[in-house]
């Protein structure tokens, strides 16, 4: 299996084995419960509008603020899928629960969605879906509204850790469940307009901003990294660094995906990084990958 397990090393590989299935070959299929889903969310993000208050909206700065950077960023990215760095267990599920109400889909979903698309941009050829190709309203509704079944896919593998941890199991059943005891508690503390707010407008600015920061990150943009023998690029997307916490380095991260630093350059504002690095001094976090501890790779050459 191309990859490994947990056990300290990083992970720069997706988890399929080697020349197995077709990047290109395969339909993008509308799905009703995606769309469900996200248009309750629009919906109740409209309504917030009609009852915002000073609380409701410093509601949806925190939370937003918080699942994206302790659990999309830090949680989800750098630890589960890419293994950049290592934290008590405690920890890691912590923010890994807080990654799942970002409103992407559970653990195991993340990862192998999160695989699957860095599979089919390494290929030569991949679908267009894979690679952001549509224009802007087009690639919006297939990432936001459907998925993807390829014809041939490739044989995917999740680790022990994952197959047996029944905590990730359970939250990745009921992903689009987990936000229904925030949304209760949040009506009980400020009624509806922490609802529309703390839920609904939270994870859909969630949601949508994965989507457009993605969408822009593989089209056009700087580069100081290419890896030749991949289809797709990853593009820096500047302006973004702060409110994605480091996310959007995403040309920096196509070339070291092991690395648990994606702002590496002056000017390049990583804030998930500096919390990591928090976590280091208090001793929550250790084995820090950096691109100096990851192997060399033939195919990456400077744009």
């Amino acid at each position: 299996m191309v990859g490994h397990s947990l056990d300290g090393k990083t992970r720069d590989e997706p988890r399929f084995l080697q020349g197995s299935g077709d990047a290109v070959a395969g339909n993008v299929i509308w799905s009703p419960s995606k769309t469900a889903f996200l248009g309750i969310m629009y919906a109740g993000t409209v309504a917030g509008f009609f009852c915002a208050s000073w609380g409701a909206v410093a509601l949806f700065l925190v939370t937003t603020a918080g699942v994206l950077c302790f659990g999309h960023s830090l949680g989800m990215h750098r630890r589960l899928i890419h293994n950049s760095y290592n934290c008590p267990k405690l920890l890691e599920q912590a923010m890994v629960y807080l990654g799942t109400l970002v409103g992407l889909g559970g653990p195991r979903t993340m990862v192998y969605t999160h695989d699957m698309r860095d599979w089919a941009q390494r290929q030569s050829k991949c679908h267009d879906y894979f690679a952001h190709r549509k224009d802007f309203w087009h690639d919006g509704f297939w990432q936001l509204a459907c998925d993807i079944r390829l014809a041939a896919p490739p044989v995917f593998v999740y680790e022990r850790h994952l197959q047996d941890d029944q905590f990730y199991a359970f939250i990745d059943r009921w992903a689009k469940w987990q936000n229904l005891p925030w949304a209760i508690l949040f009506y009980m503390l400020g009624g509806w307009p922490y609802v529309f707010w703390g839920v609904c407008a939270r994870v859909a600015a969630c949601m949508t901003g994965h989507w457009l920061i993605g969408h822009y990150a593989h089209r056009e943009g700087h580069q100081s990294w290419c890896v030749t023998t991949a289809g797709v690029q990853g593009y820096n997307v500047k302006f973004a660094g702060l409110i994605t916490f480091g996310e959007s380095w995403h040309n920096n991260h196509h070339a070291f995906p092991g690395s648990a630093r994606i702002g590496l350059y002056d000017g390049e504002a990583d804030p998930g990084w500096w919390v990591l690095r928090v976590f280091e001094r208090i001793g929550l976090a250790w084995d820090i990958k950096q691109p100096s501890d990851l192997a060399a790779r033939p195919e990456l050459v400077r744009a």
